[in-house]
């Protein structure tokens, strides 16, 4: 295999188009009016209710709080308390109805947290809820607030230089985490009076010690980079064109998809759900948290990069690296992982809340010109450092939607799936998918588990579901496709066209993987036990 079988990232040339593919990835729930997709670029102690600002509130409806912090977090046991299946957005109401953001995407257990809201409704409710299984109603409510007054707060601004959209809101409250769990949360905004509206805020209450637990990291960074609330992200502007996009871009704004939610829904939300069904010791953190604490991962089981997550620091790289070298498994359930190179820098609220990424016009950048790393794909130079070192796998293309084809049904991995060699599994591939390319460094011994077929816009080539270990004993796995956590939701035979037309099969098959994968790498270094057994030769006929 040879780079130039791989083509060129085509940023310049249809960045809005490649790169907004959310009303293909995740449907229309999440893109609404996003426009057609072009291209196969290769680039991509108190009571539990105290109100938020710190008088009574209602209390949480189930009781006492569960344990919080450090080693004592039981996951089995917080999953054990009754869950709260009315926790999604059921009436977003009007465009800007009721909108807001935290000004910390992740806090430790009781910590506080700013909450910015702007509202035209005279006042509005917030309610909290952690994330995870519940008996099957995915979440529960942990704190509710007494209705809070509504305020609209300003219009934003877009920095003339680097199109960054600010807001200069005024805090509305201060939220109180004593008795929050770790784990995932979404924060529901319900607007009272006027014409009404719900929508999310995530914020993560994370985990101080991650030691002999499996570490879910939030793709934060990612998920900020499609964030086009006010007009602008990090792919274009409101013309549409690569060259009005933001060359940084602020958490300081709420989230335009999937109701505020973010990526969180399609592409994190059901790994959640599974992994605390299974009551696997878990940790929480968010691609911020890794990137700015050197030792967070020091003695963790294993480490899970979600559906997408596709922004990472150089400093999330090192520390993500530095943990597969010291025995922790690795586990990347989506595609185009680890692609763009990226800087957090401080905004006015508080440190990494800016995200730069100039890509292609890193020249430009004062960071840059500094001596700072350049924000370009880490495949490129200057600097280049392609992710496949890491991952086992390179990002090979999109759009694609093609079939999973299993290669190596004997793998530990597909134990209980009854799967064959050859079996087929419908639109499981997509829309951006990975493959093993030992053009680019790759870590051996390395063994692919699925090879399947796909066509980018004329582009003959394969998709690799990939599994290596090193001398460490760490085992780090690859789905190479972006729709394996959505898959994990995926019922029925696929007709009514939702999750991309994934069925039941698709569910069941991705759903026991990785239940094995999960289980596997909770008890400790996977490569003791399962070495992987280097295939490359036998499906690719070249080493």
């Amino acid at each position: 295999m040879d780079q130039e079988h791989i083509a060129e990232p085509a940023d310049d040339g249809d960045g809005a188009g490649r790169r907004r593919f959310l009303a293909i990835a995740t449907g229309a729930a999440t893109a609404a009016g996003i426009g057609a997709v072009a291209g196969c670029a290769n680039g991509s102690g108190d009571d539990a209710g105290r109100r938020a600002d710190g008088k009574n509130g209602a209390p949480a409806p189930d009781g006492k709080p569960s344990a919080a912090g450090g080693t004592g977090f039981d996951v089995k046991a917080e999953n054990a308390r009754p869950g709260h299946a009315d926790w999604a957005v059921t009436k977003a109401g009007p465009a800007r109805a009721v909108e807001g953001f935290a000004d910390r995407v992740s806090v430790l257990p009781g910590e506080s947290f700013g909450l910015y809201v702007s509202t035209t409704a005279p006042r509005f409710t917030v309610s909290a809820y952690r994330m995870g299984w519940y008996g099957g109603a995915r979440a529960r409510l942990v704190w509710r607030s007494e209705a809070l007054p509504g305020v609209r707060q300003p219009e934003h601004t877009v920095d003339p230089d680097t199109r960054m959209v600010r807001t200069r809101w005024a805090r509305t409250t201060t939220v109180e985490t004593k008795d929050w769990p770790e784990g995932s949360y979404l924060l529901r905004l319900d607007a009272q009076g006027g014409e009404g509206g719900q929508r999310f805020v995530p914020v993560t209450v994370r985990s101080a010690a991650t030691a002999g637990r499996t570490v879910v990291v939030n793709a934060v960074a990612t998920w900020q980079a499609y964030n086009r609330w006010g007009g602008y992200g990090s792919y274009d502007g409101p013309g549409g064109g690569f060259a009005s996009r933001s060359l940084s871009v602020s958490f300081d704004r709420p989230y335009e998809y999937d109701d505020g939610a973010g990526l969180f829904l399609v592409y994190e939300a059901p790994l959640i759900a599974l992994a605390e069904r299974l009551g696997i010791p878990l940790a929480y953190a968010t691609t911020t948290d890794v990137a700015r604490e050197k030792r967070l991962l020091e003695g963790a089981a294993a480490v899970l990069s979600l559906g997408h997550d596709e922004y990472w620091s150089p400093e999330q790289r090192a520390h993500f690296t530095a943990a597969r070298d010291a025995g922790t498994n690795i586990a990347i359930l989506g595609a185009n992982c680890c692609f763009r190179r990226i800087r957090l820098e401080a905004s006015e609220l508080g440190p990494d809340r800016t995200l730069v990424c100039y890509k292609s016009s890193y020249a430009q950048d004062p960071g840059f010109k500094r001596g700072h790393p350049a924000t370009v794909d880490f495949r490129s130079a200057p600097g280049a450092d392609p992710e496949s070192s890491l991952l086992g796998v390179i990002y090979d293309g999109y759009p694609v939607d093609a079939p999973y084809v299993v290669t190596n049904p004997g793998h530990w991995l597909f134990e209980g799936t009854g799967a064959k060699a050859g079996d087929r599994f419908e639109h499981l591939v997509g829309v951006e998918y990975d493959k093993v390319n030992t053009g680019f460094a790759t870590p051996r011994p390395i063994e692919i588990l699925a090879h399947s077929p796909v066509v980018c816009e004329g582009r003959p080539s394969h998709q690799d579901t990939a599994y290596y270990t090193v001398p460490s004993g760490a085992g780090v796995f690859a789905t190479g496709t972006m729709r394996w956590v959505e898959a994990l939701d995926a019922t029925g035979d696929g007709r009514s066209g939702r999750n991309h037309g994934l069925d039941a099969r698709s569910g069941a098959l991705t759903t026991r993987v990785t239940e094995n994968l999960l289980r596997v790498f909770a008890a400790g270094p996977a490569g003791r036990s399962h070495p992987a057994q280097d295939n490359v030769k036998a499906v690719y006929g070249s080493s």
